[in-house]
């Protein structure tokens, strides 16, 4: 668990770089990329706490994002730098992915809720599976 400005605290922090192909005529990064910033996040933790999609799905087991909502306070420009962060929780079969986008000035620039569930042969299951592999994550 590691803590930023504010004592917010996040169990996974990835550090980025804006491209200059995600800005938009404003030369601002264009909204849609923030849900890519996040989603890159959400799978690198996944894959650093040892989760497969590919093997899940074989198993018969999808995790999917049910809802997002997202706040943009400030934008992006190019070339620089961010940290992409997640806090996660369960509530029931939900996996909530709290998840910031922050300059290295502390500015946080964009905030989500992101919220997944978990599919098991095709039906809405409780997400056991998942919640075993982020245990030791989830406050």
């Amino acid at each position: 668990m590691r803590i930023l400005k504010d004592n917010k605290k996040y169990c996974f922090i990835m550090e980025m770089e804006v491209r200059d192909y995600e800005l938009d005529c404003e030369q601002i990064v264009n909204n849609a990329n923030y849900l890519h910033y996040m989603e890159h996040t959400r799978h690198k933790f996944c894959a650093d706490v040892g989760l497969s999609f590919i093997e899940m799905h074989n198993s018969g087991i999808d995790a999917v994002v049910r809802k997002i909502e997202i706040e943009y306070l400030t934008s992006l420009r190019g070339g620089e730098s961010f940290m992409s962060c997640i806090h996660l929780e369960r509530k029931g079969p939900r996996f909530i992915f709290n998840q910031d986008i922050i300059k290295p000035n502390g500015e946080v620039v964009a905030e989500a809720v992101v919220t997944v569930v978990v599919l098991k042969d095709g039906k809405l299951s409780r997400g056991d599976e998942l919640a075993k592999i982020f245990a030791n994550y989830i406050k």
